[in-house]
């Protein structure tokens, strides 16, 4: 007689839905090296994508003002009015692109921003391209709204960036949606105004597409101004902009995300978003607000450091024998290839046959936390943020060198 584990029956009490999602590997490896640290063993944690600034000094006092002022009622579902007028000057002022306050829709946070718009546009059968690498969770939400992943691979040689050409060939009658990431996560590589042009004339042939441009990491970037595919008029009235103040402003723990979309779109997050979570934090929002309208200074500084670390940490890993890797242009990450020890031991015996293999025997004979590519499309590299400090990323390039000498 077969016995079923409790897990097991547990497990098939759940949803299809659920069973065909996947872990996020990024928090999954985040909560190894924090299980170790709890151990007392000091680990350089490279593994979560999460600025480590404090939030501005002006925005933190914004937040406590709303709480004064009693700002602690149900917010409007799509945001408060201020703020929505504030992300429209935004877009005016720093993207040229015209957005009324009504096409703006505020979130708990740019991840529910791209899985409002993907279930809303998204049903079974409907496909959805993405360029790989990509963010974690773009083909888990995909899933959750049971369409289709179009994965498009591109390369180091490429600088992970996808062409027209690419574009085009993945292009079928079923085609419903394009998710484009830049400044990109797990990259750092940054699309220029003639690529996204490219881009955009092959979108403009087929009306029934839409891009969902994530550009979270917008003020994260080494090469010049931020380039917006929503700047094409031929196919502004299908490109809906994901952004918010987590990256730029040192805000993840706010849970503020918003979208610029066709009025359409955003009345459809809207009608969905009413019924799963109701408008965002009122005191994030306030605090968003002064994000806006505040100084910016806090945004360039912070760029500023963070283009001195992509400086250093890119110096120190080319000299790492066995990594290659581009120099990125954007975000906090680098991504080395490392399929170079695939196949080699370690000093226990371990066959690295993996991505997640190398980055578990760096977890825990290196003590440096970093993410295997498998689960952002690009099983041949590995993810490191350099959001932490100069000394920590010396300390992470000691140890990761050390350790990968140490395979045979």
């Amino acid at each position: 007689m077969r016995i079923l584990t409790f897990e097991k029956i547990i497990m098939s009490q759940l949803s299809p839905r659920l069973e065909s999602l996947s872990e996020s590997a990024t928090l999954a490896m985040s909560q190894k090296s924090n299980e170790l640290k709890a151990q007392g063993i000091d680990i350089v944690n490279l593994s979560v994508g999460e600025p480590d600034f404090f939030t501005p000094a002006h925005i933190k006092e914004a937040a406590k003002q709303a709480v004064d002022n009693n700002f602690s009622f149900y917010s409007p579902v799509p945001g408060y009015m201020p703020l929505r007028q504030a992300i429209a000057a935004k877009l005016k002022k720093e993207n040229n692109l015209d957005y009324e306050p009504a096409q703006i829709l505020c979130s708990n946070g740019a991840k529910q921003s791209v899985c409002n718009v993907l279930l809303a546009l998204i049903g079974a059968g409907d496909e959805v391209i993405i360029p790989a690498p990509y963010w974690v969770s773009y083909a888990e939400m995909v899933k959750l709204a049971e369409g289709t992943n179009v994965i498009v691979n591109t390369g180091i040689e490429q600088n992970f960036k996808m062409t027209a050409a690419q574009l085009e060939a993945a292009i079928t009658p079923k085609t419903k949606a394009l998710i484009l990431c830049s400044p990109s996560n797990p990259t750092g590589s940054v699309y220029t105004k003639d690529e996204l042009k490219a881009l955009a004339d092959v979108i403009a042939k087929y009306p029934n597409i839409y891009v969902i441009a994530d550009e979270i990491y917008e003020h994260i970037n080494y090469v010049g101004s931020h380039q917006s595919i929503a700047q094409f008029s031929e196919i502004k009235d299908r490109v809906v902009i994901v952004n918010g103040v987590s990256k730029a402003y040192a805000m993840t723990g706010w849970r503020l995300g918003w979208i610029a979309a066709p009025l359409w779109i955003t009345k459809a997050c809207n009608k969905l978003q009413g019924q799963y979570t109701s408008g965002a934090s009122s005191i994030a929002q306030k605090a968003a607000e002064a994000a806006y309208t505040g100084s910016q200074e806090c945004v360039e500084d912070m760029r500023k450091a963070f283009e001195r670390r992509r400086n250093l940490i890119y110096d120190l890993f080319s000299k790492i024998p066995g990594l290659q890797l581009n120099k990125p242009e954007g975000a906090f990450y680098i991504f080395p290839k490392c399929n170079s020890f695939f196949g080699k031991k370690t000093p226990k015996g371990d066959t690295i046959s993996s991505a997640a293999d190398l980055a578990m025997y760096l977890l825990t004979e290196g003590h440096v936390a970093c993410v295997g590519g498998a689960s952002f499309g690009a099983p041949e590299y590995i993810r490191m943020s350099y959001a932490t400090s100069d000394e920590n990323i010396k300390k992470a390039a000691e140890r990761i060198k050390a350790a990968l000498a140490a395979l045979k």
